[in-house]
């Protein structure tokens, strides 16, 4: 690696400083649009990694696997995250990037093509909105939305800049479950009327957390962004905000939102009429705001008179395997696969996937690669593959040829699914049955469900009423 590729605080932290032209307005932020960049047959498409701590180093690596792309830049409010990937990529011998604490400033960059935010989830729907009001394309990680409002206002974003914007839920871009979903829309398992959800991850209890000293490094204002600024705690922090209302959606909305994703796209539907929540946060005396229990159901009403359901559920401790998903036919990871030791069968601590039901069989899928079936009353095995994915390639592609009918998991369709983690929330919160107008994506006669489903936001950072 030659001089100018080193890097060092002083040099992460000056260029996350500096900034372009001073501006207002969308927000109370207006970026410089950008003219379309003409790409040569061998250009790479800049992209910036914001948030960089979990999810976000896999997309640094996801995208330096891709000949035609470059990571450039990278983002995050917490300087000592900074110093620490970049450790990691000069040990992984990937080129120095810029870096960049502000994601505003970040945006005033002409030279960065697309963004990819993997953020805590109260940020994501708005970062995407900036990033299509300054030109560039962006990557969403699921979930996109931290409410139902915000997420429509994403999709009206991508929309009126033409910008590409690709969701997080990777099942989508494999070829196994693309197979299954095709199977089941071509008859294979007879008339479709429903399908489950499970989410089953075994997680502890994450404790009380005393509230404590900003840790230095921490740009803890920027970091919190549209959520209420309350004092600074550990729980609050790294990971633990999934399970905090301000910042995060609970299992359902971060696990969870790859198998409701799937079980909407199986089950042919968009959005619910009905919908019903019920659970709880059981065994643990802690932090935790979120249910780590939760079953929901959804009702749909189809154009021809008939109904299909939706079924999903979370469960946050021991667990089954059920219709072999948890077993190692569905190529989950080591870690995830029943363990034996001494001759005994450990269960699997996670056991994610979907199953479809149909007048002639039912079919399962789950590793983000398999699906499986079983045919008939004495449910004889059917067809079968696995096959992985490249989200980051598709991702790439569509930016580079300006067709976002090419994505496999497009924003609206992303919007979609994530509605359905937030109705099934509002429904445990208010502790009722709601009555959804697809339509006009309100809740019919309850404007307490449709201020809960709209949000709050702080000063400066609003999405904004027209985008």
């Amino acid at each position: 690696m030659s001089k100018d590729q080193h890097w060092s605080r002083r040099k992460f932290l000056k260029t996350g400083a500096t900034a372009g032209a001073s501006m207002a307005g969308l927000g109370g932020i207006t970026f410089l649009t950008h003219p379309e960049r003409v790409r040569g047959a061998n250009d790479r498409v800049r992209v910036a990694v914001v948030g960089i701590r979990g999810r976000g180093f896999d997309h640094i690596k996801g995208y330096a696997q891709e000949p035609n792309a470059e990571v450039a830049a990278v983002c995050d409010a917490d300087e000592n995250v900074l110093a620490q990937r970049l450790a990691d990529m000069q040990k992984e011998g990937l080129r120095a990037p810029k870096t960049y604490i502000d994601y505003r400033k970040l945006l005033e960059d002409p030279s960065i093509d697309a963004v990819s935010i993997a953020t805590p989830n109260h940020w994501h729907a708005l970062m995407g909105i900036w990033a299509c009001h300054a030109g560039k394309d962006a990557y969403v990680e699921k979930p996109c939305s931290h409410n139902l409002w915000e997420g429509r206002q994403l999709v009206r974003a991508a929309q009126k800049y033409n910008r590409i914007v690709m969701h997080g839920t990777q099942g989508r871009s494999a070829g196994g479950y693309q197979e299954g979903v095709q199977k089941i829309r071509e008859g294979l398992i007879g008339e479709i009327y429903m399908s489950r959800g499970l989410c089953f991850k075994r997680r502890n209890t994450i404790g009380r957390a005393p509230e404590e000293p900003v840790p230095p490094g921490v740009h803890y204002d920027l970091w919190t962004g549209p959520a209420p600024l309350k004092p600074f705690t550990k729980n609050r922090f790294h990971y633990n905000w999934h399970w905090i209302w301000d910042t995060g959606n609970g299992d359902v909305g971060n696990q969870g939102v790859h198998e409701m994703d799937v079980a909407r796209w199986g089950l042919g539907v968009k959005l619910p009429h009905k919908v019903s929540a019920i659970g709880g946060h059981f065994m643990f005396d802690d932090d935790q705001e979120t249910p780590n229990t939760l079953t929901c159901n959804f009702e749909f009403d189809l154009p021809d008179g008939k109904r299909r359901m939706l079924v999903f559920e979370v469960r946050q401790w021991i667990t089954n395997t059920e219709d072999e998903i948890g077993t190692a036919g569905f190529g989950l990871g080591a870690a995830d696969l029943p363990q034996v030791a001494g001759g005994v069968t450990k269960q699997p601590t996670s056991m994610v996937g979907d199953i479809f039901y149909g007048s002639k069989g039912y079919l399962a899928m789950s590793g983000y690669a398999t699906y499986k079936s079983w045919l008939g009353e004495d449910a004889e095995p059917g067809p079968t593959a696995t096959r992985g994915f490249n989200c980051w390639a598709n991702f790439l592609d569509c930016v580079r040829s300006r067709k976002p009918e090419n994505l496999n998991a497009p924003i609206e369709e992303a919007h979609f699914s994530c509605a359905l983690i937030h109705l099934a929330n509002a429904s445990y919160r208010l502790g009722r049955t709601l009555r959804f107008d697809p339509e006009t994506e309100q809740v019919i006669g309850d404007e307490e469900a449709n201020r809960l489903l709209r949000g709050t936001y702080r000063d400066p950072y609003r999405v904004p009423e027209q985008v």
